[in-house]
């Protein structure tokens, strides 16, 4: 635990009832949606970047461990407190500071939800597109921390394509700012790409100016069956060849189709193996034209089944089959293992019967759905921790699927980040040299390794 003289300095500087070494509250914030758990020593929650830049500060002078923190919704461990240390919760910097309708940018505070800022925008005809699954209760920092990314990232690009800059606490204290509000800027490195999925070891981000595009018109949802999925794959790859980029193209293979086939009121052909929900949106009359060609393009692929939503209300009964997935899992088994591999989407295929023969040969359940428009692949990992040798083959199973995904030009992490769950397996896809120079940059940025330690490399920096 802290020292006494420690906790009083962090009082005086955000006040003493945003601190809190109450063991309820270090429980509070001692895990993410990975359920590892490390309890923290002090629970801090100031209030803006002055603070922020006094805690580290001392921190610095103290050598004491900071973990910065938004919701806690990641998927990697990115914001457990591995070395107990300060866990600085930034929700109370929670504005949408301005919504700037003739430069089409937003400025927010990193604790703004994201879906809080999307409802803003959508009500003065903007839109922010980065849709991540957990947009109901994550973070803006969180999302920008990580580079978030979700199904509207084919047609609209992820976090990072929408971050022009940022004011930014570094770990030693110095408050910054990085890029601006224009479209352009070449002036000196790029720090603000930099900062985009650092997952918090480089800097506490204070407040971020969005880029905005207009809001579309409308939208059109379509759910197309198929018999396999290579006619899935096809399709997608099909789509993106005829010159159509779709809003969203996201894919459940027939593992997922069976965790809702049993545990869902839904009506799924027996003979579907695969399912794309596609949207498009833009121009109502441009989308009728999008829609039509979309299902003539997938027809000679082993269509089963094909439903068009002529509403926003039957549009959301088609995301229904989707979002009913996850809830289903814990059905399979009681504990998951979640990772985002990302393929080039023509490997889709290939991939998902790699993940088939892994979770034959290991005799573990091993679901798969995502993002099939940028081969992005959320491979949940079915086991029972209750019973001997179910971890141990988890583990085998997430090399495996590791070792295909680089083997077939793909990444270990499309949006999730590595934290501390996915550092392990670093040097499967980072050679020694390009980890060198990333260690670098992390000595050069924060000298005694007290912002976030512990996370994207474990060894030693």
């Amino acid at each position: 635990m802290l020292e006494k003289r420690i906790i009083n300095i962090l009082r005086d500087i955000v006040g003493k009832e945003y601190v809190s070494t109450e063991k309820t509250d270090r429980i509070c914030y001692s895990y993410d949606a990975t359920q590892q758990q490390f309890y923290p020593d002090v629970i801090v929650r100031p209030a803006d970047a002055e603070q922020i830049s006094l805690i580290l500060k001392m921190a610095n002078a103290e050598n004491i461990p900071v973990y910065p923190r938004g919701a806690g919704s990641g998927f990697t461990g990115g914001s457990v407190p591995t070395q107990g240390g300060i866990a600085l919760v930034l929700t109370r910097l929670d504005r949408i500071l301005r919504i700037d309708q003739d430069n089409l940018i937003a400025e927010v505070e990193p604790g703004v939800i994201t879906a809080s800022l999307q409802k803003a925008v959508e009500e003065v005809g903007l839109f922010y597109p980065p849709d991540p699954a957990s947009l109901k209760f994550s973070t803006i920092g969180g999302n920008v921390a990580e580079c978030a990314g979700g199904p509207r990232c084919v047609k609209y690009g992820v976090t990072k394509d929408y971050v022009l800059g940022m004011q930014v606490v570094t770990p030693q204290g110095d408050v910054i700012r990085t890029g601006g509000e224009t479209m352009k800027g070449v002036v000196g490195y790029d720090l603000t790409k930099l900062m985009v999925g650092s997952e918090g070891t480089l800097g506490v981000i204070t407040k971020i100016v969005l880029k905005l595009l207009p809001k579309p018109e409308a939208k059109k949802t379509m759910l197309v069956m198929f018999d396999s999925i290579d006619g899935a794959a096809r399709t997608v790859s099909n789509i993106i060849r005829g010159k159509i980029i779709p809003t969203t193209l996201e894919f459940m293979d027939a593992t997922a189709l069976e965790c809702v086939r049993q545990n869902a009121d839904l009506d799924i052909p027996e003979s579907a193996r695969a399912v794309l929900i596609i949207e498009v949106d833009g121009d109502r009359e441009l989308l009728e034209r999008q829609a039509a060609r979309i299902l003539e393009i997938a027809a000679p692929l082993g269509v089963v089944h094909t439903s068009i939503a002529a509403s926003d209300e039957e549009s959301e009964q088609l995301w229904q089959v989707r979002r009913s997935v996850s809830p289903s899992l814990r059905k399979v088994n009681p504990d998951k293992y979640n990772e985002d591999i990302c393929v080039p989407r023509s490997k889709l295929p290939d991939m998902i019967r790699a993940i088939e023969a892994i979770s034959n040969n290991l005799g573990i359940p091993i679901v798969n759905f995502g993002h099939a428009g940028d081969g992005n692949i959320h491979v949940n990992i079915m086991v029972d921790r209750s019973i001997d040798g179910h971890e141990e083959k988890a583990e085998i199973a997430i090399r495996e699927i590791f070792a295909k995904t680089l083997e077939l030009g793909g990444t270990m992490s499309g949006e999730h980040g590595v934290g501390t769950s996915k550092a392990p397996y670093i040097p499967m896809e980072l050679d020694s040299a390009t980890v060198v120079y990333m260690k670098a940059i992390k000595r050069a940025l924060d000298p005694k390794n007290i912002l976030n330690p512990g996370k994207i490399f474990l060894e030693d920096l």
